[in-house]
């Protein structure tokens, strides 16, 4: 075959030309030479001499599609119109593919004719090209054209009607319809024949098929919801509605364009929920209550298409939760209210993740609702003390840690701090719980107290990670200065003693505590006259930290010093830990074996309360006996020679360390202050950078930066009246509802 253009007699080409293109339009068998012979006979009348046919072929082929169409359309008028869709379907499926052979014949008229004087498409909207006069097609999209002009749009009515009277027959059948894939093939013709156009592909289809097929289908929805509705408990009406839901999703994947299957599943569920939902929401609660799983699954799956749809139902899950949990909190009784308080927050908390994730498909609103339910729960108060849960957190925090933990290994501490962390999450007054904390691990560092130094430091990390370094900035301070203790103490037993050649007649250990990391204060602080068996080894320590640190002064915390003291005088030797007091106490009976209380008082210069709470501790012990069931001033007190204990090492501070009423009054005290100062700095920081705001604009900014706390709206005011005061701010002179802020 020569490529060079030449003289071509159309007449003749077109003739053979003309009986390929009908035996390709018709799916006849063409033998491989005649197609290349005719492949060559479009590429030769393109580029025919002196002036290219293509513009002639385009016509003839076009008026050859246009009465072959046509020619189907008056067969089909001939045949039964019972199977009008069979037989529309039989002539499309040939029609189709054989245009699609046709459009590769005539690959050259299309890539080098066609296409190149096609208009772009910001010419066929911003042109002044006449509707009719609009370019050629490509070889496949006229032959879809011509069908949609010829076949579809006379035949519209029928085909739609066939349609819709299938669908309904499948509907009533369960699914079983003989010609499923005749009426999917019809309706992909309608798609198909708008194939090639870049916008607005689906319109006919949408117009023609799915407006009315919608339309249909809603009444279908709507009366067999209403049949079920009279005759079915809500239980069976869910589960009917699922079970259609599947079948109609089913349906649409098997005939309808994917565009429609949003459509119609909106059109389902406009009809058999949203028109329902009030009778849906009644049963809700009751379904929750008694927590009937399947009908709760079934609920979630009709009414989370629409999210507005499920917010009745997630409130109705939240107070389900609050209304449990509450329920049990106020069950608890005992001494041991921690355990019991994170033990029956963490069972409900799991309780219903695991509902969540198995019912409601780990939806994260319902997760919402957990989580907001949760908040409810662990900041309850039913005597208005909002402190009731961070102390009992953190006590059962301090309870894990403690050597007195006994029986779990160091996964299981993991696990349970775990555990403490996601109830912290949910507390209202994180700062109130730091400030708890603080104090345990302050007397458990101090008491040597902690079952596993890395599981305190653990916990700090888990702690840091939830709310942020500055949240335990104090925290890391109190280790930091735990292991300096250890390297001066270490310093001053193996150096210094030696090189001042001094000899003590005790073994020494000091803990050096910076004031602000550690959460003592000074108020425990009394007056005590030291024994002198302290006083040679306290002032050699002072000498030595004097050297090591100029400037800096000590001051000896002797209500949380603790030593081991050996009682040689029974018949068998007994080491027990105490506290210094107890020690100093215990130290006057070496030279007499009775003293009264006010002689101890005065000789120790102790203050009551401080003797009466170590001295106690003494007398229910048995080391020392008193002859008054209270102590008074003149109850005389015996050293107890007779004193027995099967173990000969123990340890009698266990009850001093414990957190005493007066010590929590004083923690939530401190925390007061503490958030007054952060608040009037948050205000200043606020006014600095803004200079003039509204009072509820800064209410706002105020509770957007109170991360571990809630401030009360009264606790605010008071605080921008005391920075008024102060002179860093005033009420605008135009505006009482306004501030400024003096520079």
């Amino acid at each position: 075959m020569s490529l060079k253009p030449k003289e071509m007699n159309f007449s003749d080409t077109w003739g053979d030309l003309q009986k390929t293109v009908h035996g390709v339009i018709t799916l006849s068998n063409i033998p491989r030479y005649v197609w290349q012979d005719r492949f060559a006979d479009v590429y030769q009348l393109c580029v025919a001499y002196p002036e290219s046919l293509a513009d002639k072929l385009y016509i003839e082929t076009k008026n050859f599609l246009d009465n072959h169409v046509k020619g189907l359309l008056e067969h089909l008028s001939t045949l039964s119109h019972d199977n009008i869709i069979y037989n529309y379907y039989e002539c499309w499926r040939r029609y189709n593919k054989g245009i699609i052979y046709l459009h590769e014949l005539y690959s050259y008229l299309n890539n080098q004719h066609i296409r190149k004087n096609k208009l772009s498409e910001a010419e066929l909207i911003y042109g002044n090209h006449p509707i009719d006069d609009l370019e050629q097609m490509e070889i496949g999209e006229l032959g879809l054209e011509i069908w949609k002009k010829n076949m579809i749009e006379p035949l519209q009515g029928s085909l739609v009607s066939a349609i819709l009277e299938c669908i309904n027959q499948d509907r009533n059948n369960n699914g079983h319809l003989i010609n499923a894939e005749v009426v999917r093939g019809v309706i992909e013709s309608f798609v198909a024949v708008n194939k090639f156009k870049k916008r607005n592909n689906i319109e006919l289809y949408r117009t023609l098929l799915e407006k009315p097929l919608v339309a249909a289908s809603g009444e279908y929805f709507r009366s067999q919801a209403d049949i079920w509705f009279q005759n079915c408990t809500i239980t069976q009406y869910m589960e009917r509605v699922i079970k259609l839901f599947e079948e109609e999703s089913v349906r649409c994947q098997r005939f309808l364009h994917s565009s429609s299957h949003a459509i119609m599943k909106q059109c389902c569920e406009k009809y058999m929920v949203e028109d329902y939902l009030c009778a849906l929401y009644n049963e809700a609660k009751s379904i929750i209550s008694q927590e009937r799983q399947q009908d709760m699954a079934n609920m979630y799956i009709l009414l989370r298409s629409v999210s507005k749809n499920l917010i009745p139902y997630m409130t109705e899950f939240k107070d389900h939760i609050i209304e449990e949990g509450l329920q049990r909190l106020n069950e608890i009784k005992g001494d041991n209210m921690c355990m019991s308080f994170v033990e029956i927050i963490m069972s409900i908390y799991r309780k219903y993740k695991e509902m969540i994730e198995k019912i409601f498909q780990s939806d994260k609103n319902f997760t919402s609702a957990l989580d907001k339910a949760c908040i409810s729960i662990v900041n309850y108060s039913p005597d208005n003390k909002s402190y009731k849960s961070s102390e009992l957190l953190a006590k059962y925090c301090d309870q894990l840690l403690k050597k007195s933990s006994k029986g779990l290994s160091e996964m299981e501490v993991d696990e349970k701090l775990t555990d403490a962390i996601i109830i912290f999450k949910y507390l209202d007054d994180k700062d109130m719980f730091q400030k708890f904390y603080s104090r345990m691990l302050a007397k458990r560092l101090i008491h040597q107290n902690s079952q596993s130094m890395d599981a305190e430091e653990s916990m700090i990390d888990k702690l840091k990670t939830a709310c942020g370094y500055e949240f335990t900035n104090k925290l890391h301070r109190m280790f930091t200065d735990m292991k300096i203790s250890e390297d001066l103490t270490e310093k001053f037993n193996s150096q210094y003693l030696p090189d001042k050649r001094v000899v003590l007649s005790l073994n020494f250990h000091v803990h050096i505590l910076q004031a602000g990391s550690w959460p003592l204060g000074q108020t425990n602080i009394t007056s005590f006259t030291i024994p002198q068996e302290f006083t040679q080894s306290m002032q050699a320590f002072e000498k030595f930290y004097n050297c090591q640190y100029n400037g800096r002064r000590l001051t000896w915390m002797y209500h949380l010093s603790q030593g081991e003291l050996k009682l040689c005088y029974l018949n068998k030797v007994h080491l027990i830990t105490m506290q210094t007091f107890q020690m100093a106490i215990l130290l006057l009976f070496e030279n007499t074996l009775t003293m009264t209380c006010s002689e101890i008082v005065n000789t120790l210069q102790l203050n009551w309360d401080q003797f009466l709470k170590n001295c106690v501790t003494l007398v229910e012990c048995k080391i020392l006996l008193a002859n008054t069931k209270e102590l008074e001033n003149d109850t005389v007190l015996s050293l107890n020679e007779k004193y027995y204990n099967k173990r000969t090492r123990l340890r009698i501070t266990a009850s001093l360390q414990k957190e005493t009423p007066m010590e929590t009054t004083q923690t939530i005290t401190s925390v007061e202050e503490d958030r007054k100062l952060f608040i009037q700095a948050t205000i200043v920081r606020i006014m600095k950078s803004r200079k003039l705001l509204k009072h509820n604009a800064l209410i706002q900014e105020i509770l957007s930066q109170c991360i571990t706390f809630n401030p009360s709206i009264s606790m605010i005011k008071k605080c921008i009246e005391t920075l008024i005061e102060k002179q860093y701010m005033e009420r605008a002179r135009n505006s009482r509802d306004e501030y400024s802020y003096i520079a």
